[in-house]
């Protein structure tokens, strides 16, 4: 089973709106990326191979692309002669740019009234927050993210670089779960609806604790999971139950502070988790990272070693869930992670090919044109 004949119209650029396009099609339906004349500039960005784009395929892996040039009344009027077949239309532009192109839900759904129409933004369709320019990096700042990650690394005097961009991420996700919302609403209803995401919810969202902190402040600092040096990496280890930290302390040879009475609750470890992870490190820091997970996980202490994103993908744990599918474009074939879920029924996995930029286009709008002929 999967989601076929659901037909998406995407209409998204760089990560947000083309990730949560990729994951429609991850469950089978029929993605038609639209490019402007010069293609998704992410066509350009490396990683490269042989001139294309890794990063662009992970995110537009089993669409369709068709060309259309929104800048001319005849792409405009194609544009929206197509939106007349979708079940959803995908898109995160500037709020007002696809009304102003005469492509706004308004619009559409007046000719198409069971049209789900999901706008991603930075800070929403509506208000003062819809006329400013976003991008993930400024959201993370906006947001508080930035500081409240600074906050958990004493000693530190400036937020940490933006590398990856949580924000386009889970505003994606939102954005493909509350589309597989309005299309259940609509089976009950048969009416389509808008759908509104912003990059700046979805990362306030994220931060649970920070966010009742921010209205009940704590006298004392919330406690972070840290790093402990081993003799050749790092570690982290976290004995939060009572067995937990029992077991680890067989493990480092029940040292005489483990008996410390401030040690004794939940509470108390809590309170001084610092402490504890500083004697921890003690013992780490004379064994091999891969000794240490391996003598606590045996004694049932949650415990990593810090791997590289390469070393994680090739763990015969993740081999074996296959969190990477493999995908292919002109330049040849290559990893790009599954969608993070399983299903016993319909087939969620990423689709293996890429579109060449317009491969589509003559098929998909001579079918259009001659649909529109009879």
């Amino acid at each position: 089973m999967t989601l076929r004949p659901i037909r998406v119209l995407d209409f998204g650029q760089v990560m947000a709106g083309p990730l949560a396009g990729r994951l429609m099609a991850d469950v089978g339906a029929e993605v038609i990326k639209i490019e402007t004349p010069e293609g998704d500039a992410m066509r350009g960005r490396p990683p490269l191979r042989d001139g294309h784009s890794a990063y662009f395929g992970t995110l537009n892996a089993g669409k369709r692309s068709v060309v259309l040039d929104l800048k001319t009344e005849a792409g405009r009027r194609e544009a929206f002669e197509l939106a007349r077949t979708a079940d959803v239309v995908l898109e995160n532009f500037r709020p007002g740019v696809m009304a102003r192109l005469g492509l706004g839900y308004e619009a559409l759904s007046a000719v198409n009234p069971g049209l789900i129409y999901c706008a991603i933004s930075g800070f929403g369709q509506q208000g003062e927050g819809a006329k400013r320019p976003a991008y993930a990096p400024m959201i993370h700042a906006a947001s508080g993210l930035d500081l409240a990650l600074m906050d958990f690394v004493p000693g530190a005097e400036r937020p940490a670089p933006t590398g990856m961009f949580y924000a386009d991420v889970l505003a994606a996700v939102y954005a493909w779960g509350a589309v597989q919302t309005a299309l259940f609403e609509r089976e009950r209803t048969g009416k389509g609806q808008s759908v509104d995401v912003a990059l700046m919810d979805s990362l306030i969202s994220m931060m649970i604790y920070e966010c009742q902190e921010a209205q009940f402040p704590q006298a004392r600092k919330r406690h972070v999971y840290v790093p402990v040096r081993s003799a050749d990496g790092f570690v982290i280890v976290v004995p939060l139950s009572g067995k937990n930290f029992t077991s680890m302390l067989e493990v480092l040879g029940n040292p005489d502070w483990g008996q410390d009475p401030r040690f004794a609750t939940p509470a108390g470890r809590e309170a001084n988790w610092a402490e504890i992870m500083e004697k921890v490190e003690r013992w780490t820091e004379t064994h091999s990272a891969e000794d240490c997970e391996r003598l606590f996980m045996a004694a049932g202490v949650p415990c990593s070693r810090y791997r590289t994103v390469a070393e994680a993908l090739a763990d015969p744990v993740s081999v074996e869930r296959g969190i990477i599918g493999e995908i292919e474009d002109e330049a040849g074939t290559f990893g790009a992670p599954n969608p993070p879920f399983r299903m016993s029924v319909t087939q969620a996995h990423v689709r293996p090919k890429i579109p060449p930029l317009g491969e589509a286009t003559e098929e998909i709008l001579g079918a259009l044109r001659a649909r529109n002929e009879r």
